[in-house]
């Protein structure tokens, strides 16, 4: 209930409700009212501000219209600058690909030359290549008959001795030694070098222990190799016994002889791992030679031979320098004479001169007719010229 005026009016009453509706209408067309006038006040003093900013947002794009024409000027001479270099570029990529063209046509047949030589060279090294394998097949055959000829103890024999032959050969003159040479006790040495006492003819004989040797290198367990080993020491114990049983004579070889082993291998292989065996050498004065120390020792005998042989000749030097001597004295005596002939002949000729001149000045004074008295001259002996006479 609503009390007005003394008057009373219930809430749900139909005109009451109309009555509250229209004043509540008109209150809020009120309150629009105050809001639109203050939003309109707001609105007049925010519009300076943008009209301000319309006004220099006009100019910019004046501006911008005024960049846009001088960029648009800008970008035609770009352009035009772009065409021109454009046209340069292409002139100056057509003269470098003709360039181009013309040197990878000179390279092209260069390289073609070269080619083909590279190929002519390539088919001379071919050719020498199957050259070299021809060599290599012979030579592999060669190598099986040397296997064939080392198989055979006689063969083997004949290949050392071969070898010292050659060796031997190189390093003395030939009159220094002899070839299976027979001693007193009718044993026959390989090689016997002459030397002069002492040492005396010193005996050089070959031997090739191959069979021991190669069993040793075969070995794979410790029982072949001790087997091996074994055989090594047996057989050359055996030939340094024959050597210095057989060549080892008194008064007619030197107290030493040497056992030639034509294997390199073979010698290292005893002086590496059998030391023993090369100590019993010294001991029965048999030394064990390779072909390398072969050599340097056949080159320091061949100091020993000259050596002696400049000795021998010693006595005939002597003679010769006392010839050469009495001949530079007689020829010193010779050269003295000649000295005094020519010193004489020298003085005879000034002699001779001064005589020459007086008759000159006697000449003249005839021929002036100029006869006064001349002072007299002593007279100049004359002296007899000899011939220088041998002595």
């Amino acid at each position: 209930m609503i009390t007005i005026g003394g008057q009373s009016y219930a809430l749900n009453d139909p005109l009451v409700l109309a009555v509250l509706a229209g004043a509540g209408v008109v209150l809020l067309v009120l309150i629009l009212l105050i809001m639109a006038v203050r939003a309109a006040g707001q609105s007049a003093r925010l519009a300076a501000p943008i009209s301000q900013q319309m006004q220099v947002l006009g100019q910019r794009v004046q501006s911008l219209s005024d960049g846009q024409q001088q960029l648009a000027g800008g970008l035609h001479h770009v352009s035009e600058a772009q065409a021109a270099s454009q046209a340069n570029m292409l002139q100056l990529m057509e003269k470098r690909l003709a360039q181009v063209s013309l040197q990878m046509n000179e390279n092209l047949q260069g390289s073609a030359r070269r080619t083909a030589h590279s190929l002519g060279e390539l088919q001379q090294r071919l050719q020498a290549i199957d050259k070299a394998q021809e060599n290599i097949t012979k030579l592999s055959g060669d190598v099986l008959s040397l296997q064939d000829i080392l198989s055979n103890k006689q063969t083997r024999g004949a290949f050392g001795e071969i070898q010292l032959r050659d060796i031997v050969g190189k390093a003395l003159p030939s009159d220094s030694y002899t070839w299976q040479a027979t001693l007193s006790n009718g044993r026959r040495a390989d090689c016997l070098i002459h030397l002069p006492n002492p040492p005396g003819p010193i005996v050089i004989d070959s031997k090739f222990p191959l069979e021991a040797y190669e069993a040793l290198r075969r070995a794979e367990t410790q029982d072949q190799l001790n087997r091996a080993a074994q055989l090594l020491r047996q057989t050359v114990r055996t030939h340094i016994r024959a050597i210095s049983e057989r060549y080892l004579i008194e008064g007619e070889t030197a107290d030493g002889a040497l056992m030639f082993l034509p294997s390199e291998a073979v010698y290292a292989e005893l002086h590496a791992n059998f030391p023993e065996l090369v100590r019993e050498g010294f001991a029965a004065r048999v030394w064990i030679v390779s072909p390398t120390t072969c050599m340097a020792t056949l080159n320091t005998m061949r100091a020993i031979l000259k050596d002696a042989r400049m000795r021998e000749q010693a006595g005939a030097i002597r003679r010769e320098l006392g010839l050469l001597f009495a001949d530079v004295e007689r020829l010193g005596t010779r050269v003295e004479n000649l000295d005094r002939h020519f010193g004489q002949a020298a003085k005879d000729i000034a002699e001779i001169k001064i005589s020459a001149d007086k008759a000159g000045r006697r000449a003249r004074r005839l021929d002036n007719f100029d006869f006064e008295e001349l002072a007299p001259e002593p007279e100049t002996p004359v002296l007899r010229l000899e011939h220088p006479q041998d002595n």
